[in-house]
């Protein structure tokens, strides 16, 4: 019920027209949605990223994320393209 109250405040909202976004980043706060999948590794391979991502105070399969990105964008900057 609170919710509903809360969201009838802005149902007419419309912003004044003298905001200035003109220097306003776009998806300056956006952060990408994770998406579940399955990946097989060879067993080596998966105690070694468990065991740098445990150095590094962080989770394996965040580790796996960023080294999977870090070699994407070297990568893509060879054919000059940008991953969004």
């Amino acid at each position: 019920m609170k919710e509903s109250k809360e969201h009838s405040k802005f149902d007419d909202y419309e912003l004044k027209d003298e905001y200035d976004f003109s220097s306003g980043v776009r998806a300056r706060f956006y952060k990408s949605k994770k998406v579940s999948t399955t990946l097989r590794l060879d067993d080596d391979l998966l105690i070694f990223l468990k065991k740098k991502a445990s150095e590094q105070h962080i989770g394996y399969q965040t580790l796996i994320n960023s080294l999977l990105r870090k070699q994407l964008e070297m990568d893509l900057q060879q054919t000059n393209t940008k991953i969004d």
